[in-house]
């Protein structure tokens, strides 16, 4: 298959870009490597929509992660993405943390950050009474805001499909051929696709592919962020996001509230080998819990549903690295932290470098910005919600106790773009599996709806893909003994 341009990656880059040049005249493709979209930085990281404060003044970091923030509340409206501004707080608890704090904040400034200020110990305990009383001051910046990653990630890529996009799953990409004016692609199972220009978000992985194209300079290696999320019952221990003064490693241990009412500590920074290590450890969730009660007050450890690790693509040049290392190939790499909060931005940016490049730029005249939000009948209202039921009973039969998900849900997740094919493709997607239980009484359901929509035998239903199956065979009462 031909296509105009290729995107290597499906999280939250890949799909901004996918969703972004879906609005004009283009054959689009992304591939992804694993069963599902938003499988690596774009599904575990601290869900932050940065303002801006924080990176060099002239990096690209700096002018993207601003715009991109000022881009995101209308891209979340569009999308049907839950998004809130919460702002963010950059807490100081000693004089050298204020001199800290008083640099960050002229750095924002430089950065375009609007409405940033420091508040004294007043002021910032009467904002935030949960803070530490050990607290002296702080940085504030109200245009910080929260939004659910793979959340985002998955509308985006949704969207670009409705608009006429291709996604191809398990395209694990092995070879990069030129050939002519155009690209071979190659994946590990020998599926192949061509396409005239090609974008390397590959994440984690974006220093091997740029190597198959010829860039050997990008070193990409991963930081580990270990993370405790909480039950909503401790949702509202902070309306803010709360930071520790950022150090070399990054912004440090936060806690934060969610989108969806929990809360969430974490992450730890921890520089590894192992591009595929996402474990916990006693030591990180220790030192997760240590310096968010440092913090703040008020964090009750018993209302503790799980914990998880994410991986950081960290460059070896300090910026984004994005660059063309040769004609129609671009690459999108060291997109670290704020590359959620600039995605937006970061899909105009290689849009722009494309079109210098010589890709035609032409409207769409059907192209849809608008995706029905996933949430829209949990927050329907009751009569609402018994009008869908009239019309279709599924939606009157719950499923996830915890998160109150209904089979109408789960079926419409699995229905529409891009279709969820595991169990945590419905986890992402519904919140089912998500609340207390973490799918001790629903898995067994939402295992056999997966099973019927995708027409499948049940024992072959996986947690994500690959080898995670969770059966091995039917019990005798199944088999007839």
């Amino acid at each position: 298959m031909m296509y105009d341009v290729a995107i290597i990656g499906g999280g939250v880059v890949g799909g901004m870009l996918a969703r972004t040049l879906s609005s004009y005249k283009l054959k689009i493709c992304i591939l992804e490597k694993e069963n599902d979209v938003a499988m690596g930085a774009s599904k575990a990281n601290s869900a932050i929509v940065h303002a801006g404060f924080d990176a060099e003044p002239g990096t690209l970091k700096a002018k993207l992660n601003v715009k991109g923030s000022e881009m995101m509340e209308r891209t979340a409206k569009e999308l049907g993405v839950k998004y809130k501004r919460n702002g963010s707080l950059v807490v100081g608890f000693s004089d050298e943390d204020k001199k800290r704090i008083e640099e960050l904040h002229d750095r924002g400034v430089k950065n375009g950050v609007r409405e940033l200020s420091i508040l004294d110990s007043e002021e910032l305990h009467t904002l935030e009474p949960n803070i530490s009383p050990d607290a002296i001051c702080a940085l504030n910046a109200p245009t910080g805001a929260i939004i659910c990653p793979y959340e985002l990630t998955i509308a985006a890529i949704g969207n670009a499909m409705d608009n006429g996009a291709d996604l191809k799953v398990n395209f694990e990409v092995s070879e990069i051929n030129k050939i002519g004016a155009e690209f071979e692609i190659i994946s590990s199972n020998g599926d192949r696709i061509n396409a005239e220009y090609v974008v390397n978000a590959a994440g984690i992985n974006a220093d091997d592919v740029a190597a198959m194209a010829g860039e050997t300079d990008i070193k990409i290696h991963p930081r580990r962020g270990e993370y405790i999320l909480l039950d909503k019952t401790s949702g509202g221990v902070v309306s803010h996001t709360i930071f520790r003064t950022p150090s070399t490693m990054g912004k440090g241990i936060l806690v934060t509230p969610t989108v969806d009412g929990n809360l969430l500590l974490g992450p730890t920074a921890e520089d590894v080998e192992d591009k595929n290590d996402t474990s916990t450890t006693a030591d990180g969730l220790s030192n997760v819990l240590t310096r968010c009660t440092e913090t703040t007050n008020g964090i009750n450890l018993r209302d503790t549903i799980t914990s998880f690790c994410g991986l950081r693509a960290v460059g070896n040049t300090g910026d984004f690295i994005i660059n063309s290392p040769q004609e129609h190939f671009i690459n999108a790499a060291g997109i670290e932290s704020p590359g959620l909060s600039a995605s937006p931005a970061i899909a105009e940016y290689i849009i722009e470098m494309l079109n210098n490049q010589g890709l035609e730029l032409v409207k769409n005249e059907n192209y849809n910005p608008i995706r029905k939000p996933a949430h829209y009948f949990r927050e329907a209202s009751v009569a609402e919600k018994n009008r869908i039921i009239a019309e279709d009973r599924t939606y009157g039969r719950i499923i996830c106790r915890c998160e109150g998900v209904s089979e109408g849900e789960i079926r419409e997740a699995i229905r529409t773009n891009p279709p969820a094919r595991d169990l945590d493709g419905v986890k992402r997607r519904t919140r089912a599996q998500m609340g207390r239980c973490q799918g001790g009484f629903c898995m067994p359901y939402i295992t056999g709806i997966l099973a019927e929509e995708l027409g499948v035998p049940y024992e072959s239903i996986t947690k994500n893909g690959g080898s995670s199956k969770l059966m091995t065979g039917k019990t005798k009462e199944e088999q007839g003994i």
